[in-house]
């Protein structure tokens, strides 16, 4: 190309070159990683529970050990050995924790650390944390129980970032922890965020802290109908809001942002019947929409919320393909095509609306997602009457 170039005019050879150059570092700059991608996923196993104990949310041992440690609300925390087919080996029952349900759990090392406290329905419990020493997973380890007796609202999520522990409180906000010492955790502070915002009349028992994540010195908290906020934990004991956000478009509507991923400047977040929104972070005091993910509709009608094909709640984020996850009820789980964050694409959805059981919970490990069901008798938001886990296995091409 370069030998031809020499033979043609002077300007001509100059554009064409350019051209040349252009298209080569556009070649280079698109990765595998940043082409639509196609989604295969197999079923593997189906862990079967009861109705009477429901499979909040699963996670795969973080160290590598063959175990996957349950949520299961009145079940406790279940451990299963997964060097064959899934087997349970152990229970921590509720007589060990306090008699507080199992909400949700991390892991953070040798340690797992439960979000306890029911938080649906009128059996509210108090929001408490476990700290559980699982070295060796059979033989699990209680270091530590704290429970806040004043307080009647459950907990949601719980993360771990170094020597502290935050816990999603539900109405009762945000709880920091000292963890330096499991078998002491110390309440740093206990932050409520405001309820005013976005509504000036609000129904305080919508305005609960679920999902969170937490990126250096910033803690963006899932506030249910109070939006996104992030708060600036800098100081542990002081922590204070700097940023906030709901969809205009939801305006008079119901709100519940569930859950959150970050990555870089850029926010997912799971909210319930509206799918998930795709946020830029890099302000966090002026937080804007980047695109939306809803296939329900739901700013179309108040009442959407009962009638919905889908509630997005556990959101997990794949880096290296640029797809996201979702736990979505009724239709089990959606995939969604992130690799350009303002053209967003469906690739996968596993389950489906006709087959009358609905999620909650959902994380990935190497290969395999674990997605949980929960039972419901109600019709709404979902009817369900299968809980326990599936593991799946998926693949990217």
């Amino acid at each position: 190309m370069l030998f031809m170039l020499r033979n043609l005019p002077s300007p001509f050879s100059i554009v064409v070159l350019a051209a040349v150059i252009a298209g080569l570092m556009i070649s280079c700059k698109r990765t595998p990683a940043d082409l639509p991608k196609s989604v295969a996923i197999s079923t593997e196993f189906n862990v079967a529970s009861t109705c009477s104990e429901l499979y909040m949310t699963a996670k795969h041992d973080l160290q590598g050990k063959e175990y996957l440690y349950v949520a299961a609300k009145e079940g406790g925390l279940k451990i299963y050995d997964l060097s064959n087919n899934p087997k349970l080996k152990k229970t921590v029952s509720l007589s060990q924790l306090d008699s507080l349900e199992v909400m949700n759990l991390t892991q953070s090392g040798n340690y797992l650390f439960l979000a306890l406290g029911n938080h649906f329905g009128t059996g509210l419990q108090s929001p408490g944390m476990a700290i559980i020493d699982v070295s060796d997973p059979v033989n699990p380890i209680v270091k530590s129980i704290w429970k806040d007796p004043t307080k009647i609202s459950g907990a949601a999520i719980v993360e771990v970032d170094g020597n502290y522990a935050y816990l999603g409180a539900m109405r009762s906000g945000l709880v920091i922890f000292d963890i330096s010492d499991k078998t002491a955790p110390v309440v740093e502070s206990v932050f409520v965020p405001s309820t005013t915002y976005p509504d000036p009349n609000p129904d305080l028992t919508k305005f609960n802290a679920r999902g969170m994540t937490v990126n250096e010195d910033l803690l963006y908290l899932c506030y249910d109908a109070g939006g996104l906020r992030v708060i600036d934990i800098t100081d542990k004991q002081n922590p204070v809001e700097v940023g906030n956000y709901v969809n205009p478009a939801m305006s008079g509507k119901p709100r519940a942002y569930n859950n959150i991923v970050v990555d870089d400047t850029l926010a997912y977040v799971a909210v319930d019947y509206c799918g998930m929104e795709v946020l830029n972070i890099k302000d966090p005091a002026n937080i804007q929409l980047v695109d939306w993910w809803n296939p329900w509709r739901c700013e179309t009608n108040a009442l959407n919320w009962f009638v919905s094909d889908g509630h997005s709640n556990e959101i997990v984020f794949d880096k290296l393909h640029k797809l996201v996850f979702m736990a979505t009820g009724k239709s089990d789980m959606d995939v969604v095509d992130v690799h350009d964050p303002k053209q967003l694409a469906t690739r996968f959805e596993y389950g489906g609306v006709n087959n009358g059981i609905g999620t909650w919970g959902l994380s990935i490990y190497k290969d395999n997602i674990y997605l949980s069901y929960i039972c419901n008798a109600l019709s709404w938001p979902f009817p369900s009457n299968w809980t326990g886990v599936r593991i799946l296995k998926y693949e990217v091409y």
